[in-house]
């Protein structure tokens, strides 16, 4: 065994040392008063009580799912350890996101607290807590697959088709449940609240804040966490796979070895995230975090391969990550254009802001498809199909810092609402405020990062299970011509659309019910009136309930669906998982674009501009918003592993279909 070997174990086992010293450093801050403590507890037990309830639904979808695989491996050629990858795949899927969301709810009063002291304090606490479920995230990552490839070497890359499964499904309930919960509660929470009563976004006097407090945790980090980590297994799954079949130089070890990299490289650009700007500390720990891991994978491929063209692959999927983040930034952000024009289209109405929100929406589909198609094409010329599994590792290399700036934005979010609900006066405000604000841009460019390395990796995936294909001699013609394959193709096509359809009448659904109790409330309680006290419980009931019962459907479809055509016909397969591919997609940066900007036009009226809050402006603008929640935080998001977990699905039961095709 050689170090090339366990320098990737060693180096998730730093970053889950450094995820820990960074969770106690949290925990030792002060949480502020006793109001404050009381509504974080609120928000902490309400997560973790929504977490401990899906995760009683999902275990009984993996424990099938294990005995299932268990099953076949005695009649095809699965391999009968791909059972226990996937359970541990699953486990270091669900333990990855719930370990961001118990660091989450108890540093969002400790942000809060830390910005008495000025921004810089805020920041500091706010993104250590990020740091915590990204290098958990990769950490864990990484862990996972060394120690099936220390155990099995070559043979682990089909068996790790297993571990990849295992997350993928975790990330897909986890992210469409957590994104019902959090958008039916905001949804709730702001046509109530800000349209109809007129009070603040996080005044306690509204019965759904807390249960909205509580879904920005159980969405936004353990639904991003789980999201991401199974981007980041499927990408190296993929790139080991393919360095076997296309006999590439240690193409087996060469991207757990990049992504070991990725790690180090994260953790040297912490210390970057320094500057009276929050914006700006966290922007120099993305470009640093990018630069010093471009510096070591150079040197890395010099010196391991003599070869440098893996690595202009690698580079080339950086590259594009940077570009789709960048874009993303452009298309939300409340200082850019775009959502400048949907917050002066609110002035003539609701109808107007959305039109001008779906415009831009669609028109922000135009630099990431066009990046990533260049980005896949480069990858390709210099290093085949292994250099587009390369491109995906490149992009994701450095997961443990942008997933720290994705997830500061939760946290600083909640922190804005504790100053507002502890009352802590127009300064901390303002202050929370900012950090907020800094983290609506930072988690918009998230999501289209998230998106963007989701479409890089199921394109792997997809070259990864026409290189199996190929392998098994199984004479699958795929030729345009093809009727079989383009019947896949439109199927395929569809999918995305009837997902989308779903998780959004899952959202319209369960908020219908949460804006009938919060009017209940404020109607029967005489809460605005100050005679009676919001009740919180019930809002969080509704919004667990609504998510539990919803999720099952969406997300057992992208399980059974690839599984039935792949029985039917292999050409049809592959079909439907490049035209799921193709518009899942564009789809999810529609949705998830088009969400950012209606979101931060709002915003953008909000800090005094065109009449500001409580004008008509700012009511058509909390309309456009809501209807751009469940776009930007449940469908568009969980599209990202519709298209993964469909590949990762076919790859896992190939053998299958191949022994009743041959």
């Amino acid at each position: 065994m050689e170090i090339i070997d366990v320098f990737p174990l060693l180096s998730g086992i730093v970053a889950l040392i450094s995820a820990s010293l960074l969770a106690y450093y949290v925990k030792k801050k002060p949480a502020g008063t006793e109001k404050m403590k009381e509504i974080s507890s609120y928000i902490y037990k309400g997560a973790l009580t929504f977490l401990n309830e899906e995760y009683k639904i999902i275990s009984v979808f993996v424990i099938v799912v294990a005995v299932l695989l268990l099953i076949l491996s005695r009649f095809t050629d699965i391999p009968w350890q791909t059972s226990i990858a996937f359970l541990v795949g699953a486990l270091f899927s669900a333990l990855a996101g719930n370990i961001g969301m118990r660091i989450a709810t108890t540093a969002n009063a400790r942000a809060a607290e830390a910005s008495k002291e000025g921004i810089q304090k805020g920041l500091t606490i706010a993104f250590s807590s990020g740091a915590v479920m990204g290098l958990s995230v990769v950490g864990l990552g990484i862990v996972g697959l060394s120690i099936f490839y220390l155990i099995y070497g070559i043979d682990s890359a089909n068996i790790l088709f297993g571990f990849g499964f295992g997350a993928s499904s975790i990330a897909l309930f986890a992210r469409v449940g957590g994104g019902i919960y959090t958008k039916s509660a905001d949804v709730g929470a702001d046509l109530v609240g800000k349209v109809e009563a007129g009070i603040p976004e996080d005044d306690p006097r509204n019965p759904a804040v807390i249960a909205d407090n509580v879904g920005d945790n159980v969405g936004d980090v353990a639904g991003m966490g789980a999201d991401l980590f199974e981007s980041y297994v499927d990408s190296i799954i993929s790139g080991m796979s393919l360095g076997i079949i296309l006999s590439f130089s240690y193409g087996h070890v060469y991207p757990l070895l990049i992504a070991a990299l990725g790690i180090v490289s994260s953790i040297a650009a912490m210390i970057f995230v320094k500057a009276k700007n929050p914006y700006t500390a966290l922007r120099n720990g993305l470009f640093g975090s990018a630069i010093i891991f471009a510096i070591l994978s150079a040197l890395l491929t010099y010196w391991l391969l003599k070869d440098m063209s893996p690595y202009y692959a690698i580079l080339a999927g950086l590259v594009d990550g940077i570009i789709i983040g960048l874009s993303t930034e452009y298309f939300t952000s409340h200082q850019r254009r775009p959502a400048r024009i949907i917050a002066e289209a609110s002035q003539t109405g609701a109808a107007t802001n959305i039109l001008e929100g779906m415009s831009v929406g669609m028109f922000s589909t135009l630099i990431p498809i066009i990046s990533t198609a260049v980005a896949m094409v480069i990858a390709y010329e210099f290093a085949n199909f292994y250099g587009v599994a390369l491109a995906a590792v490149g992009m994701l290399s450095t997961l443990g810092m942008s997933l720290a700036t994705d997830c500061y934005g939760p946290v600083a979010d909640n922190a804005a609402g504790i100053s507002e609900m502890a009352d802590l006066g127009e300064e901390i405000r303002r202050r929370t405020e900012e950090l907020d604000a800094v983290g609506n841009t930072t988690a918009a460019m998230g999501k289209g990062f998230a998106i963007g390395s989701a479409a890089i990796t199921a394109l792997a995936l997809i070259f990864t299970f026409v290189s199996k294909v190929n392998q098994l001699n199984l004479r699958a013609d795929i030729a345009l011509t093809n009727p079989y394959l383009v019947a896949g193709l439109f199927i395929g096509a569809m999918l995305p659309f009837i997902f989308s359809a779903l998780t959004l009448g899952a959202v319209g659904r369960t908020a219908e019910r949460m804006v009938n109790e919060v009017r209940r409330q404020f109607r029967e309680l005489k809460i605005l009136e100050g005679k009676g006290k919001p009740d919180y419980e019930s809002c969080i009931r509704i919004a667990t309930r609504g998510a539990l019962r919803e999720m099952v459907l969406p997300s057992l479809l992208a399980v059974i669906v690839p599984v039935i055509v792949g029985i039917w016909r292999i050409e049809a397969l592959i079909g439907l998982l490049a035209g799921a591919t193709a518009t899942g997609f564009l789809l999810a940066i529609f949705l998830a674009n088009a969400g950012g900007a209606w979101d931060n036009a709002k915003k953008y009226i909000e800090e005094g501009h065109l009449g500001g809050k409580g004008s008509d402006a700012h009511k058509a603008a909390v309309i456009g918003d809501t209807v751009g929640d469940p776009c930007k935080d449940t469908s568009g998001p969980s599209l990202n592993i519709l298209i993964k977990l469909m590949s990762i699905v076919s790859l896992v039961f190939l053998p299958l279909f191949a022994s009743l095709h041959l």
